[in-house]
């Protein structure tokens, strides 16, 4: 028997169409657009958006203050290691639905990192670049979780609220990437030792050039003089390049979450509800972006910072 059509649509299917358009004619009539148009009591529309750049104390701890967006950062970590323990506690060579979504995205990210810095040093680089990856993807996605920007504690005498998605507060992209740097600049020094540095201070072609003055040939240590002097400009720019590096993750990564987040509340401001779910989906598919790009940055920074170890040898061996 063949079920009923209405305008061709199935009768769940345009319940749903029914119950969309609702939502949208209702939030349109109670947001901030129906308040100015049809005069609604200030009861009845969303509260004005008020972000709050700087991250919001609720409690102090051994003189420390902890704030909301520390307090997200710690559900992030809390989340993503009752997860990996439940995923993992019990493996199976064929693996359940949870074991899998697990080994599916490891094996993902380990393939990118072998794909970009070869098999031996992606392995080396696999646990820096997952683990970046998962925190800032996770502090993103968690983050559009209801409570988070709406559960208002009073602390003394102000009311605050207790969950900041913790990419929005500059100091956690600023303490990643730190962590990128730091990482970084391990991986060149373990890999290449002392010569590492060369690249920074590139002092070798001055001092030989001096050497040439004292021995009599002034024209090739004229010539040698000039080279030494630009090569040491060029290492205090790389030395500059690496510090500036952890202003551009920085800034990056507080910039797109901090703009997503304001969007999120304009939208519900101005239209609640059905209107603010498709930036929804685009702030999950931003959390994404800006997780990959940390990430592959890092990888890719230091695969360059270990690169240097081949090239030198293949100079000593011409």
């Amino acid at each position: 028997m063949q079920k009923k059509r209405l305008l061709g649509l199935s009768p769940p299917m345009l319940i749903g169409i029914v119950a969309v358009v609702a939502l949208f004619g209702a939030g349109l009539l109670t947001g901030a657009i129906g308040k100015n148009v049809l005069g609604f009591p200030e009861w009845l529309v969303p509260a004005r958006p008020h972000p709050e750049l700087p991250a919001e104390v609720i409690f102090h701890l051994l003189g420390f203050p902890v704030t909301n967006s520390i307090i997200a950062a710690w559900i992030t970590v809390i989340f993503l290691v009752a997860f990996s323990f439940l995923a993992t506690r019990r493996l199976e060579l064929v693996p359940g639905r949870r074991q899998a979504i697990v080994e599916l995205v490891l094996e993902g990210l380990l393939n990118f990192c072998n794909s970009v810095a070869g098999e031996k040093n992606g392995r080396r680089f696999f646990p820096i670049v997952a683990t970046i990856f998962l925190f800032v993807a996770f502090n993103a996605w968690l983050s559009l979780l209801p409570g988070y920007g709406s559960i208002l504690v009073i602390t003394g005498e102000h009311e605050v609220h207790l969950l900041r998605g913790a990419n929005t507060d500059i100091n956690t992209p600023l303490g990643v990437a730190i962590i990128s740097f730091v990482f970084i600049e391990f991986m060149g020094l373990s890999s290449l030792g002392i010569r590492y540095l060369g690249k920074f201070i590139a002092v070798g072609s001055l001092l030989n050039s001096i050497k040439l003055l004292f021995t009599g040939h002034v024209k090739a240590a004229v010539s040698g003089l000039f080279t030494g002097l630009i090569n040491i400009f060029v290492g205090l720019l790389e030395g500059l390049s690496e510090f500036i590096r952890i202003i551009s993750f920085t800034l990056r990564l507080f910039g797109n979450m901090t703009a997503g987040e304001i969007l999120l509340l304009v939208a519900m401001f101005l239209i609640p509800w059905v209107f603010a779910l498709p930036f929804y989906g685009l702030e999950l598919l931003v959390g994404l972006i800006q997780a990959f790009i940390f990430a592959s940055l890092t990888l890719v920074f230091m695969t360059v910072a270990v690169a240097a170890h081949g090239h030198e040898e293949e100079s000593s061996h011409h």
